[in-house]
């Protein structure tokens, strides 16, 4: 297998930078601290969620209306490179400035939040165009899988050494509160995103790419509006769009509920982020395997297996009982997580043409974080209904289910092209 070529490793990198970012600032320690900043403030614990989950709405309703528009400008010559840098810049810059805030300004804190958010959704658009750019069709899956192995063990580094601190300063091991512990943490998250960048802001350029017009921002709205009216001549691609919106969504909603599954179990918080730990670490060497079976057997197939292993997880979460039965849960979803994920992206890439490969990217990035809705809404309804968690767990495989059957509906071939006459 011939390695991989430099611009393939900068791009690569950008997932081991940006991914401290996901378990840090979105999954585990920010999370925490803006509830502990609130209760300071003498906000009420109900109303702090509320504005967590508002902040979170808005971020994901920016980028998404901003997505299309901002792909289809990226597509022509030399775009592509200067979205992403601001994106990637502007939630570093941001990143950084969560430690700067005082922790008594937590509707700032907010703000700042939403402003990361937006810049690490956005640049992730730009990123995941930049696919076809770097690679050729035959190592799309490989140099994807790649990417989002290098990413899982790159996350663990800056948010094992974060963890350290904070449980050092609540032992008082160290003369730092637990505040000022976790605002290091942010620091050294924006520090990590920001260092392993470089590579990727120096070593990959835009390939594919429209010629420049006078008024780019009006030629790209008239581009997405024939691209929409022509949504028939892209019938395969928003036919695995409209599955990877309803299998991701079951992908998503498993992860980032993971944890309440194991606190209705019993499981203590410093067991839960042991097992999100070593998840990471076991979605790592299964994702590159994954995107070894892609290239041989089709991503098609290969993502197939990973929804059928989903609905095996959803059926065992419905027996669960033990702490035990939560540790196989969490094993289960880390041997398949990634590989789904960085299949799906490859896929994508290859399905697109790939001179319009960011306004295409903007539709996967609606896709992907308007998917991240209803998972959530159908566990908790069901859960709420029946009176099991289990139960709402269970109710995912409905998700997997119909993205499977639209999987399976989408036309098997190399390159999607609009159809002529």
């Amino acid at each position: 297998m011939k390695k991989m070529s430099k611009p393939e490793r900068s791009w690569v990198f950008y997932d081991w930078a940006n991914s401290a970012y996901s378990i840090v600032i979105v999954t585990a320690i920010f999370p925490l601290y803006f509830k502990s900043a609130a209760a300071e403030a003498g906000i009420a614990s109900a109303t702090s969620t509320a504005y967590w989950g508002y902040a979170n709405s808005i971020a994901t309703l920016i980028v998404s209306i901003l997505a299309p528009l901002l792909g289809t400008i990226a597509d022509f010559r030399g775009f592509k490179k200067r979205f992403f840098t601001f994106f990637a810049s502007l939630g570093i810059i941001f990143t950084l400035l969560l430690a700067v805030v005082p922790m008594e300004q937590w509707l700032i804190l907010l703000g700042c939040f939403v402003l990361t958010s937006i810049g690490f959704a956005g640049a992730n658009i730009f990123y995941d165009a930049f696919l076809v750019d770097v690679t050729s069709e035959d190592r799309m899956n490989r140099i994807s899988a790649n990417g989002f192995a290098l990413g899982y063990i790159g996350s663990t580094i800056p948010f094992v050494i974060s963890i350290g601190i904070i449980i050092m300063a609540q032992q008082e091991i160290i003369s730092l509160s637990v505040g000022v512990a976790s605002q290091i943490a942010f620091v050294i998250t924006a520090l990590w995103w920001g260092f392993f960048t470089m590579p990727m802001l120096k070593n990959v350029e835009q390939k594919y790419y429209v010629e420049r017009v006078p008024n780019p921002v009006a030629t790209s709205f008239k581009k997405l509006f024939v691209t929409l009216k022509n949504i028939k001549a892209y019938r395969a691609l928003f036919l695995f769009l409209l599955a990877y919106f309803f299998y991701i969504d079951g992908v998503h909603t498993i992860f980032t509920m993971a944890t309440a599954y194991g606190s209705d179990l019993g499981i203590g918080s410093t067991t839960l982020l042991i097992v999100l730990f070593v998840t990471q670490i076991i979605a790592a060497p299964f994702t590159v395997l994954f995107g070894k079976l892609g290239q041989k057997f089709t991503e098609k197939r290969i993502i197939m297996v990973g929804i059928l292993i989903y609905i095996g997880i959803c059926v065992y979460a419905y027996f669960m009982k033990s702490a035990i039965d939560f540790w196989v849960l969490a094993m289960l979803v880390g041997t398949v997580q990634g590989g789904v994920q960085a299949l799906s992206r490859s896929y994508f890439a290859k399905l697109v043409p790939k001179e319009s490969s960011n306004e295409f990217f903007g539709f996967y990035n609606i896709f992907g974080k308007f998917a991240a809705i209803a998972g959530p809404v159908l566990v908790g309804a069901t859960a709420q209904i029946t009176g099991n968690t289990n139960s709402g767990v269970f109710s995912l495989v409905i998700l997997f289910v119909i993205g499977g059957i639209l999987l399976l509906r989408v036309p098997d071939h190399n390159r999607l092209t609009v159809n002529e006459g």
